[in-house]
C-alpha cells in the first residue's frame, strides 16, 4: 500500500522541485553509469563486476529479438527495440563484395553474435543471394536459446569457432563490440590468424585518445539491463600490428558508439595476404 502511494505522489512531489535539483540529480544519476577506471588486469576489473551472464539478460534480447523476427518491430541492439534500422554501411558494402566474389553465395562467422542481431539488420540486402550461410558462436546460454528459437536454413549457432568450422566453411568472420570483453584480446588476436579467414571483419571497436591502452569496468544502465563487465580500450597501432603481417587493410571506418572516454569506436575490413 505504501508503495502504491508512493508511486502515485511521485508526479506531485516532481513539480515541487526545483528544475535545477532535477537536473543535477539527473546528471549524477547518469554519470553513474558508464566507462570507468582503469584497472591493472583482468581479474581486479572482474572484482568490481558483476557480469553479463545472466537469465535476464538472455531474456530481454531473445523477446526484443523474437519481436524482430516475427515482424512486430524493426531494429534491435543491445536488447534496445528501434524503430529504424542503424546500418554498418561498410560492413554491408564488403558483406555483398565477398558475395559476388563467391558467385553470390556467402558464409558468414559472427563471433559474439548475440541472437542474431546482425542477421536480422542486414537479412533484406542479402535476401537475392543464391546462398547465405550465417553462423554465430556464443556463450552457451545464448546457442541453446539461438538454437531453440531462431535457428533456420540460414542461421545456426555454435559453441565455439572450432565447432563451426567442422560444420561450416566461412568466408569472413565479423567481430562487432565483441573483442574488448575478452580476457585476453591479444592472444585472441594472434590465435585469429591460424584459423586463415580470408576476410575479418570489425566493427565498434574502442580505442583510446593518447595511445595509452586502459582496462575498464562498463556499468551498463539498469534502462537497457543490469550488468557490468570489463572492457578493453585498445592503442590502435598495436591492434592493428597483430594483424597486418598477415592481412591487408581493405578499409578503415569510423562507428557510431559514443562514451564517456575520450575514445573513437572504429572498423576495420581485412584481406588476407597472398
Amino acid at each position: 500500500m505504501i508503495s502504491n502511494m508512493l508511486t502515485q505522489l511521485k508526479p506531485v512531489i516532481k513539480e515541487f522541485i526545483p528544475p535545477i535539483v532535477l537536473k543535477t540529480y539527473n546528471k549524477i544519476r547518469n554519470n553513474s553509469y558508464g566507462l570507468f577506471g582503469n584497472y591493472p588486469s583482468w581479474e581486479a576489473a572482474m572484482k568490481d563486476s558483476v557480469g553479463y551472464d545472466s537469465d535476464v539478460i538472455l531474456n530481454k534480447v531473445r523477446d526484443s529479438l523474437l519481436k524482430v523476427k516475427e515482424g512486430e518491430s524493426i531494429y534491435e541492439k543491445d536488447s534496445c527495440l528501434f524503430d529504424k534500422i542503424q546500418y554498418s554501411w561498410p560492413v554491408l558494402a564488403v558483406l555483398l563484395r565477398i558475395a559476388s566474389i563467391k558467385g553470390n553465395k556467402l558464409s558468414v562467422l559472427d563471433f559474439g553474435g548475440s541472437l542474431g542481431t546482425y542477421y536480422y539488420q542486414l537479412k533484406d540486402f542479402l535476401s537475392d543471394l543464391d546462398e547465405l550461410r550465417w553462423s554465430i558462436v556464443e556463450q552457451e546460454k545464448f546457442v541453446r536459446c539461438g538454437q531453440d528459437f531462431f535457428e533456420n536454413n540460414e542461421l545456426k549457432f555454435y559453441y565455439d569457432i572450432e565447432t563451426c568450422l567442422i560444420h561450416e566453411n566461412p568466408d569472413v568472420i565479423l567481430l562487432s563490440g565483441v573483442i574488448q570483453y575478452l580476457p585476453d584480446p591479444y592472444v585472441f588476436l594472434g590465435n585469429l590468424v591460424n584459423y586463415n579467414f580470408q576476410y575479418l571483419i570489425f566493427d565498434r571497436t574502442p580505442f583510446i585518445e593518447g595511445g595509452q591502452e586502459r582496462l575498464t569496468v562498463q556499468k551498463v544502465h539498469p534502462s537497457i539491463y543490469e550488468a557490468s563487465m570489463p572492457a578493453y580500450f585498445f592503442n590502435q597501432d598495436k591492434f592493428l600490428s597483430y594483424l597486418e603481417k598477415f592481412y591487408d587493410l581493405l578499409v578503415e571506418f569510423e562507428s557510431q558508439d559514443r562514451v564517456n572516454i575520450p575514445s573513437q569506436f572504429k572498423g576495420f575490413i581485412f584481406k588476407k595476404q597472398q
